[in-house]
């Protein structure tokens, strides 16, 4: 059976993830990745367009589509922080 999610995330982030084919949820944990399956859709809204502004944004920003089932970390060369990640169609 086919599922929806709804993600939260600044407008650059949802955009970056849309170029690359990515989706990251939670501050990158895995968990939320975990529930998801193959075919299922995820919608993100944005509340503002970056993290370092508070000028509300407030809009549906992408729809995409569960890939395949593999969940992987990515380096992203910050501090440590290597966060987990799903491709996705968008």
């Amino acid at each position: 059976m086919t599922k929806y999610w709804i993600g939260i995330a600044t407008y650059d982030d949802v955009m970056k993830a849309v170029y690359e084919g990515f989706a990251q949820l939670c501050h990158g944990k895995k968990a939320p990745l975990k529930k998801m399956s193959t075919g299922d859709w995820i919608i993100y809204y944005s509340s503002k367009k970056n993290f370092n502004e508070d000028i509300p944004y407030q809009k549906f920003t992408a729809v995409g589509k569960v890939s395949n089932d593999h969940i992987y970390q990515f380096d992203m060369d910050i501090n440590g922080f290597i966060p987990f990640r799903r491709n996705r169609f968008y």
